[in-house]
């Protein structure tokens, strides 16, 4: 196995001109550079990056912070998250907080104690001891899909964050429905406390405004971001007296359930009723019918979020930002319009709403 002082000796330089150049820790001659890095790829040498890391106090390596398993969202984060890091020389430690406040808390701590440089966080419904912990550390951290209100003395942000828009798909989805005549136009939102739960419930309620519709809380019910409870939530729809002609569901999980729900009572969309979501995911159009859907720009969130960390990294006290991407509408045939070739649209504002049909429903 070739060790730093073959590839010195290869490349005709010094063992310590070697070290910089692995550890960028000191400018070198761009020939002088490719001379060593032509001399690490003759001899296949690959760097102890366990003794580097005591040397320079860096290890090069990003912890994650996701429920990926429960949450099929975060598989695209994550992988956005993956191609980002390895393109700045950077590994993944990965954990999963489960959604579960105190479980979060412990396993940020484990990745940190694993020396990791920084932490992306896709924070719970209550992060209290997770933002305490970062606070009393100085974690450079940065929180994605999911924003905190945590501010310092000054009233100034303390962490940076990268999420999507929120208020404006959802409203979008709603004046999409009642564009084609519908006036009882359910939510089945996610789980209280988290900032997305908040954001499409106000679009919620700005697209029926923009509509001309009245709000009524009795179908505005809560799926808590999972299928078994959007499940349930539906089954109570459904059983109301006067129950919704349109659904829109706050996340890919919930439409599974809601999904469930309809066909155990023996309902059929949309010809029974439209159905809308927030989260297009890969099986979306192979749905019978064809999945109308808000579309999140999950892996380019993942990227983005490295990007912001590693600048955080470098400058330590910059002020924190707030990064959010804009969605896509993707119109299928869930919502009750005929097929036609999908056309992904940025969805940013509410659609304005249609003339209803004279035979929608009411």
């Amino acid at each position: 196995m070739a060790t730093m002082t073959d590839v010195a000796r290869h490349a005709g330089v010094s063992v310590a001109t070697v070290s910089h150049v692995l550890n960028d820790t000191r400018p070198v001659l761009p020939h002088t550079r490719q001379a060593v890095l032509d001399a690490i790829e003759e001899l296949g040498y690959t760097p102890n990056t366990l003794a580097r890391s005591l040397v320079t106090s860096r290890t090069r390596t990003i912890g994650l912070a996701v429920s990926a398993i429960s949450n099929p969202y975060f598989t695209d984060i994550l992988q956005g998250v993956e191609a980002a890091a390895l393109e700045h020389g950077y590994s993944l430690l990965i954990a999963d907080p489960h959604d579960d406040p105190e479980h979060e808390r412990k396993v940020v701590q484990l990745l940190h104690e694993r020396r990791v440089e920084g932490l992306i966080v896709a924070p719970s419904a209550q992060p209290r001891e997770l933002l305490t912990y970062l606070r009393r550390h100085r974690v450079p951290a940065v929180f994605l899909d999911r924003l905190v209100d945590d501010r310092a003395d000054d009233d100034a942000p303390r962490f940076d964050q990268v999420c999507a828009e929120s208020t404006g798909p959802t409203a979008r989805l709603v004046t999409h429905l009642a564009g084609l005549g519908h006036r009882r136009i359910a939510l089945v939102a996610g789980l209280p406390g988290l900032s997305t739960t908040a954001e499409r419930i106000t679009g919620y309620r700005h697209g029926l405004a923009a509509a001309g519709l009245p709000y009524d809380e009795r179908i505005l019910v809560h799926g808590d971001s999972r299928s078994e409870g959007a499940e349930r939530a539906t089954a109570a729809l459904l059983n109301l007296g006067s129950r919704p002609t349109a659904l829109v569901t706050a996340n890919n999980a919930m439409t599974i359930g809601a999904l469930r729900a309809l066909r155990a009572h023996g309902l059929s969309v949309p010809g029974d009723i439209a159905l809308c979501c927030f989260d297009d995911f890969a099986w979306a159009d192979l749905f019978s019918p064809r999945l109308t859907a808000v579309a999140q720009p999950g892996r380019d969130i993942g990227a983005l979020a490295v990007r912001v960390l590693l600048d955080r990294l470098a400058e330590p006290d910059r002020p924190a930002r707030t990064e959010r991407l804009p969605c896509a509408f993707v119109h299928r045939t869930s919502c009750g319009c005929p097929d036609e070739p999908e056309r992904p649209a940025r969805s940013e504002d509410p659609e304005p709403p249609r003339p209803p049909r004279k035979d929608a429903p009411s």
